[in-house]
């Protein structure tokens, strides 16, 4: 699975970088799926959109878990749904994604978990983990035996724990702040809301 080429232009020193080159960390007033503020996004569509880094950041993904051999790769929807089907091409497992219905995450379009199978559950990014949380219910609900969980980027710096097995490719402290935190400096930008659930 491994490919050279890949994993060296992804070094991970020069991942911001990459996301930078491809317009997909941006600067402003942000509100994030998890209703925190921040005066940063990853955009992480921007950058998997190019084949070559979609490829590179299924591969690190996919071999961390190889050895566990997933059953099905599951992600919540939107922004996992690229990431996650790359990952699981690359492991060579079915891939399903959840999604909200009326503000609650649900698996629709005729997707299944079977008892007993074994999950890998794939997020392009993580603050709080809130969706991916609710994604485990569902795997949990349905009896599929969740292995680990894969990351792109992990906002928390790695204080979000939300499984035993868990990776992510990059972990940064990106500051956020409640509602009744926000900075006056942060304030006075405009919101602008890119986050999957809040779009229509």
């Amino acid at each position: 699975m491994k490919d050279d080429k890949f994993l060296i232009m992804i070094d991970k020193h020069h991942i911001l970088e990459i996301f930078r080159s491809t317009d997909a960390l941006l600067d402003g007033h942000f509100l994030l799926t998890s209703d925190r503020h921040s005066a940063s996004y990853f955009q992480c569509a921007k950058v998997l959109q190019h084949p070559e880094y979609l490829a590179a950041f299924s591969i690190i993904i996919a071999d961390e878990f190889e050895p566990i051999e997933p059953d099905l790769v599951i992600s919540p929807a939107i922004g996992g749904v690229v990431l996650g089907t790359e990952v699981g091409t690359q492991l060579g497992c079915r891939t399903i994604f959840a999604e909200r219905k009326e503000g609650k995450m649900v698996i629709r379009r005729g997707f299944e978990i079977k008892p007993g199978e074994k999950v890998l559950v794939v997020e392009d990014v993580i603050t709080t983990g809130g969706s991916v949380k609710e994604v485990m219910n569902l795997v949990d609900e349905a009896g599929g035996n969740i292995i680990g969980v894969g990351v792109l980027v992990d906002r928390s710096n790695g204080t979000v724990k939300l499984h035993s097995n868990q990776y992510s490719i990059v972990e940064m402290d990106a500051i956020s702040y409640g509602e009744n935190e926000i900075p006056e400096e942060l304030a006075a930008i405009p919101i602008q809301k890119p986050g999957s659930r809040h779009s229509t």
